[in-house]
């Protein structure tokens, strides 16, 4: 999410994961302390909480990255230096260059020095070289540590090989690359990993040097800050343009005009004996055609002309080794401008051009000229295919390099870390190669393996993928809801293999999974188990059912398997009927299907019902749902029956039992204290009272829901979401139970529990409770012999009020197969299905009563703030709620009491929810249009959808392309494609009448609107943010221009302006784990204020990001989000520039130049330049975010208030007062919106409001201001709190000014021209004033203090801590829960 709780996670008082009341901070580096047994026990809570998904191996992993554990975490840092060996540094001597030094590590390989060699400036257009070390060639693949006689100060000789036909490929899509290299389109396009990043611009170049080039001006006259006009606050009008401003660069030089493959490839037999390997045919800038043949020995100029070939060498032949030698020599302006070009792409920020991960799809491009490229020209033709290794027809065996990765070994770091990069590198190529394979079998550019049936039912077969479309094929679903479960089923499967990717059990194997969307299908692409093509699916299964459960087999091996992730998945081992009445044990759903390969893996595929299912929305006949949920409306009807629990809702709840199982040990045991005391030993009677707890317990789920960790804490960290600011919680879940782990970090966040659990300490509140942990650890230590009768019953009772499946210690799972149709359970279980029928129920429950009231409470009090649907579909996934429940989400906040502080979050889900509803409209349409029609169809229901004019005409293709096709029954049909046109009679009432059927069937949410103009008016939502969602949701991109979407007179849009359908791609993200804990503990040690150790660890967890993602990713971003942050309140601001510079970049490329996180960047970076003193960037930075911010979600946003009141202070410091009222008077109507008037956000608001006037000298509104915070500040804080004691001197002071102002007034009217007057003290604010109100406003706050200061505030936090008082803190600077700043000491 991106969460104000952006990256120095919340110290919201008492949620602080480490420092526990019990330890007062006093790390112990042992842990054997009974209570808290963290270095060492870990077996014993393992044992007894399933929170835990650490593997054996990883056990030791999981402590060393959990900051309790010091001593294993100096054992972490040792290992971790193993790796950072000391760098040293090499002579380079490349023939026409001067020898020049690089630095070098010894893990590199001699293949990256060729990389670098290959980028730098002056050896950037030779690729075919081998390095050599006192005349013997270095292997490319050799770690330099392994090379003889490789030292500090050795010189490496470029040396110039001969080319093979290869090697001249890699050499001219080399120069091609360097060529383009400025050039916008593939980003545009959406290839090879390209994105857009727009920072530069607004920066103008680098921010670290410019920064001291431009330190001389800052006279503060030569900044003109005046914003464009659609900036300004309460303008009306979104224009689509500014999203991308035109950069200068991408103009391009052009060096060549033409450079393709010539017309007289491939060499005749007499020519390749002359060493001949191609031809291309190029013109120059200057118009001069030549013909180039690529030799063994370089390339030269030959006598062939277009319709002649001579392949002799022209005189003179210019023969070079590389071609930009070559035209250097034959083109004056190629040299000239292809010298300048290689000068600015190197000036460019490296993370402009380095490729990311995965693809990003922009939805807006400019009007680009199409260009001749012969790289991509071949690219098309060659199919790609081999694409990987420039030879077409040698592909990858998926299959097999996905398993192998997962097989390499892991027993230490450095061992880890190679796998970890392997892993990541061969899933990101897979995404990539299946999702071109998918858009070649839509397009209908592959041949299906089963061509004779109908085109729904085709599969398909294309580099080693198997794809198969999102239809009920064979009617394999139709008990399920037929096509609707076989859209949903792909994304279900791909839930699972993420899951038991992410336990990574040895020996368990999953298929690589990709589930594409591409215009109206969906594609599951997967890779193949070897050997499955050559038999039937009836032998190979050997675990499992093919028929729903009709027959199940089982096979001890994959039992044995499948038991190791049992507990982490929360899976319960169970029992189901086959058809000849016979019990088969299973440890899965039964559709999980066991192969063993011909490879000999045991692999596991159709995951599609890892999780147990959702009853809110799968009616039962004869089963009643409780009476919560009932009263809400459910059981709801859905559209198939495959809906299930997401693996955070699983999470949370079982956190949430484990709480009860907790609460109620400890009040039995306080019982028999009590009954001992009085000397009853009335057993019975406490027997009793736990029953009657146990009827509680399950009424408890409704009232107070102390949810554990919701926050992603999965065991599987997949739930981690994208723009997650890396998961804030310090102890994995290895430690839960022995920690306060499962209370702390949420409970305390989402204060929804009446228990008496929330407010203080646990240890404080249940007396029983250190007890119950210990009894419950020792019970499971000891197997449970030795314990006395009474405690044991103690515990027998909590876990049957629970429901855990052990009866001697916690152990929630759910058993996926219930209410599964066509499985049948033995006779002897029917005990058991009962209990688990009960706990589905539960669990559904527990979502509808706990959840979603506990997301509206995060986003009342800001520490969850969504800005567009990807950021609200996060924050529900992260609380373990699915979409599907979006209409209840909006209904519970429409019943709010306090709605109106909610309205941000009602309209993005009201866009979401429409734009849902017309994206599942669009599928089915799409599937309708035959290609030569696909951009009149789009823009005509794009048209339909947001255009104001009400008769919308489709443009149908012209005839003349129609004709003659009726008679020609084409067999290869791209699937569904007919003749028809029945897309082109959609009306725009027809289709908004669709989308309110849509939204009430789906989501069983009222739309009363019949037309877009309706529901702009009635919700308040703007048209440019309904396109946004659409585009990005359908993968449509558009032309970036002003659309007129309210014209009542003509249609918004035109065939013109779509330009692409791109894919829209799901898949798994591997994780860099052993960095992740890194960065967990650094964030841990940070919010202790050991701000020094913090960086420390942050820095080695970026090392280590960087070691398995390569440089980009989204996680690194936060990384170096938080390091800037830390940079910055150590002091260090050029530091924290840079790093700050390198996480707004990297947002953009990864995410999206307009996607809510990089909004969040942007706002970070204006603050270190404006304390850098670069104020005109710190405006221009500003101004983006908030041009971002409007068009992404308008003007009334909480999060608006933040950049208004960042922009008025900077204005304010360059004194534009007028302006600076503007956005600071902006800031505070919405600050007073959604906090409240009596909020101290409000109070500081008047306060920075109040100063301007003050420098305007007009005091009566000053004093007005002041006034007002004034009085929330003695109401709030009392009359003795610093603050209020500022603001009355304040007060005092402005009063004086006041004053001495009139009194300067009267004097000049009594006597006229000659009067005495008084100097009055006009300043302008200091930069050291704004700054200080700028660290305010963004939740910093530095405290100059010594050591002594050090220890009190440490004993301070903890006492805080154990207090608690909600909603009292005592900073004004609580931006959301940022409240962690206010304590971090700085000396």
């Amino acid at each position: 999410m991106v969460s104000k709780t952006d990256d120095i996670p919340a110290s919201v008082p008492g949620c602080n994961p480490v420092m526990d009341g019990a330890e007062d901070g006093a790390l112990q580096a042992t842990g054997a302390s009974v209570k808290e047994p963290c270095g060492c026990a870990h077996g014993a809570d393992t044992a007894m909480v399933n929170g835990d998904a650490a593997l054996p191996e990883e056990g030791e992993l999981k402590q060393e990255g959990n900051c309790e554990a010091d001593g294993g975490e100096d054992s972490n840092e040792q290992e971790v230096i193993v790796i950072q060996d000391t760098g040293f540094t090499v002579k380079i001597q490349a023939p026409g260059t001067e020898p020049f030094d690089l630095q070098v590590s010894p893990q590199e390989m001699v293949q990256e020095i060729h990389q670098v060699l290959m980028d730098r400036e002056d050896t950037c257009h030779r690729t075919c070289f081998s390095l050599q070390l006192d005349g013997n060639v270095l292997d490319n693949f050799a770690e330099l540590k392994s090379i003889e006689g490789l030292q500090e100060g050795s010189l490496l000789k470029v040396v110039e090989e001969p080319y093979t036909v290869r090697e001249a490929r890699i050499h001219v899509r080399h120069i091609r690359d360097l060529l383009k290299s400025l050039d916008p389109s593939d980003a545009y396009n959406g290839v090879d990993c390209n994105s857009l990043s727009f920072l530069s611009i607004f920066t103008d170049g680098d921010l670290g040097d410019s920064g001291k080039r431009k330190k001389k001006g800052t006279e503060l006259e030569q900044i003109d800050c005046t914003p464009p006009e659609h900036i300004l606050p309460g303008s009306k009008e979104r224009p689509l343009v500014p999203l991308q401003p035109q950069n200068k660069d991408w103009k391009p030089m052009q060096c060549l005009k033409v450079l393709t493959m010539s017309g007289w490839n491939p060499p005749p037999g007499n020519r390749k004996m002359h060493g001949d390997l191609m031809y291309l045919y190029i013109v120059t800038v200057e118009e001069r055609h030549v013909s180039v043949t690529a030799s063994t020995r370089g390339f030269y100029l030959n006598q062939s002309t277009t319709y002649t070939f001579n392949p002799k060498p022209a005189n003179p032949s210019f023969l070079s080794h590389s071609l930009v030698e070559l035209l250097s020599q034959i083109s004056p302006a190629f040299k000239k401008n292809f010298t300048s070009l290689q000068k600015k792409r190197v000036q460019r920020h490296p993370f402009e051009r380095i490729a990311t991960p995965f693809q990003v799809y922009s939805w807006t491009a400019p009007q680009v000229d199409h260009a001749m490229d012969c790289v991509r020209a071949e690219d098309a033709y060659t199919s790609r295919l081999g694409y990987e290794e420039h030879i077409p027809g040698q592909t990858r065996d998926w299959n097999e390099e996905l398993q192998t990765t997962r097989e390499l070994p892991r027993k230490n770091l450095p061992e880890r870390l190679l796998r970890e990069r392997a892993i990541f590198k061969v899933h990101s190529d897979f995404a990539a190669a299946a999702t071109r394979g998918a858009m070649a079998v839509i397009d209908g550019n592959v041949m299906a393996i089963n061509p004779g049936e109908e085109t729904r039912m085709q599969m398909f077969i294309w580099n080693n993928i198997f794809f198969s479309l999102g239809f009920d094929v064979r009617d394999h679903y139709r008990e399920l809801g037929g096509d609707a479960a076989a859209h949903a089923a792909p994304t279900n499967d791909l839930n699972g293999v993420r899951a038991y990717g992410a336990v990574d059990v040895e020996g368990l194997y999953t298929l690589g999974t990709v589930v594409v969307d591409y215009r109206g299908y969906r594609v599951t692409a997967q890779s193949i188990i070897p050997g499955i093509l050559e038999r039937e699916q009836e032998q190979s299964v050997i675990y499992g059912s093919i028929d729903f459960g009709k027959t199940v087999v089982s096979h001890g091996k994959y039992l044995e398997l499948l038991d190791k992730t049992s507990r982490p998945l929360k899976v319960q081992r169970h029992k189901v009927l086959n058809e000849k009445e016979e019990s088969v044990e299973l440890c899965s759903s039964v559709e999980c299907k066991g192969i063993i390969g011909n490879d000999g893996r045991h692999y596991i595929l159709d995951l599609l019902r890892t999780f147990p299912p959702d009853l809110n929305f799968l009616p039962v006949d004869g089963e009643e749902l409780s009476a919560e949920s009932q009263r809400q409306g459910y059981p709801r009807q859905h559209r198939h029956r495959l809906a299930c629990l997401r693996q955070e809702l699983i999470e949370a709840f079982v956190e949430h039992r484990y709480l009860l199982f907790m609460k109620m040990a400890a009040l039995q045991l306080m019982q028999q204290k009590a009954n001992k005391d009085s000397n009853k030993t009335d057993m019975p009677a406490i027997s009793e009272t736990s029953e009657a707890q146990a009827d509680v317990s399950v009424d408890a789920t409704q009232t107070a829901a102390a949810e554990g960790a919701t926050d992603n804490n999965g065991p599987t960290e997949n739930s981690n979401p994208t723009t997650s600011q890396i998961s804030t919680e310090s102890e994995e879940n290895s430690s839960k139970p022995t920690t306060n782990g499962p209370v702390d970090p949420a409970g305390t966040r989402n204060n929804e529990c009446k228990s008496p659990l929330e407010g203080k300490e646990l240890e404080e509140s249940i007396p029983g409770l250190a007890q119950a942990k210990e009894l419950a650890e020792t019970l499971v230590s000891e197997d449970g012999s030795g314990i006395d009768p009474k405690s044991r019953e103690v515990v027998l009772n909590a876990c049957k009020a629970v429901g855990s499946i052990s009866n001697t210690s916690f152990d929630i799972r759910f058993n996926p197969d219930i209410f599964s149709p066509g499985v049948r359970f033995p006779e002897d279980a029917v005990e058991d299905v009962q209990k688990q029928k009960q706990l589905l129920k539960d669990a559904a429950a527990f979502l509808v009563t706990c959840q979603v009231p506990s997301l509206v409470k995060d986003c009342l009090d800001h520490s969850t703030l969504p800005m567009d649907g990807a950021t609200l579909t996060e924050a529900l996934h992260q609380r373990g709620i699915n979409v599907r429940y979006l209409g209840t989400v909006l209904e519970f906040v429409d019943k709010t009491p306090a709605k109106a502080q909610l309205e941000h979050f009602y309209r993005i889900g009201i866009i979401e929810l429409i734009t849902r509803c017309a994206k599942h409209i669009f599928r089915t349409y799409l599937q309708g249009v035959e290609l030569s029609a696909l951009s009149a169809a789009v823009s005509h229901f794009l048209n339909c959808f947001l255009s104001s004019f009400p008769d919308a005409v489709a443009h149908l293709p012209p005839d003349e392309l129609v004709s003659r096709r009726k008679n020609r029954k084409r067999r290869n049909r791209v699937p569904g494609s007919g003749d028809n046109t029945a897309w082109a009679s959609l009306t725009p009432s027809e289709l908004w009448k669709n989308i309110a059927a849509e939204a009430q069937s789906y989501y069983h949410f009222k739309i009363h609107c019949e037309s877009v103009d309706q529901v702009v008016e009635k919700y308040g939502l703007q048209k440019i943010t309904l396109l946004r969602e659409i585009s990005v949701k359908t993968g449509i991109q558009i032309l970036l221009k002003e659309y007129n979407f309210d014209s009542r007179h003509k249609p918004a849009f035109t065939e013109e302006d779509i330009l692409n359908i791109f894919p829209v791609v799901k898949h798994v993200n591997p994780k860099a784990s052993d960095a992740f804990h890194f960065f967990q503990s650094g964030q841990a040690k940070v919010q202790q204020g050991f701000l020094k150790e913090g960086c420390e660890l942050i820095n080695e967890a970026l090392n280590l990001f960087n070691n398995v993602y390569g440089a980009m990713h989204v996680e690194i971003c936060a990384c170096l989000r938080l390091l800037a942050r830390l940079n910055y309140i150590m002091g260090d601001h050029p530091e924290a520039l840079s790093n700050q510079q390198k996480a707004v970049l990297m947002s953009e490329r990864v995410l999206g130049i307009e996607h809510p996180n990089t909004i969040q960047e942007y706002m970070h970076l204006a603050l270190y330049c404006f304390a850098n003193g670069q104020l005109s960037t710190a405006l221009k930075l500003l101004y983006r975010a908030r041009y971002l911010m409007l068009m992404v979600c308008g003007e009334d946003h909480p999060e608006m208030a933040l950049i208004d009141s960042n922009i008025g202070l900077v204005l304010h410091g360059v004194m534009e007062y007028d302006l600076s009222l503007r956005f600071l008077e902006n800031a505070l109507t919405i600050n007073t919106k959604y906090h409240g008037a009596r909020s101290l956000k409000v109070a500081l608001s008047h306060h920075l409001v109040a100063r301007v006037y003050e420098s305007k000298a007009e005091f009566r509104s000053a004093l007005q201001h002041e006034k007002e915070g004034y009085t929330i500040y003695k109401n709030q804080m009392g009359e003795a709190h610093e603050k209020t004691k500022e603001s009355s001197e304040y007060l005092k002071y402005l009063t004086q000014q006041a004053v001495a102002l009139q009194r300067t007034m009267n004097e000049i009217y009594k006597n006229g021209s000659n009067a005495s007057i008084m100097p009055l003290k006009f300043t302008a604010p200091s930069m050291a004033s704004i700054l200080e109100q700028l660290n305010i406003i963004n939740g910093i706050i530095f405290i100059p203090l010594s050591q002594k200061d050090l220890e009190n505030l440490k004993a301070e936090v903890q006492r805080r801590q154990q207090l608690q008082e909600l909603g009292k803190s005592e900073e004004p600077a609580e931006d959301g829960p940022l409240e962690l700043e206010d304590k971090i000491p700085v000396d």
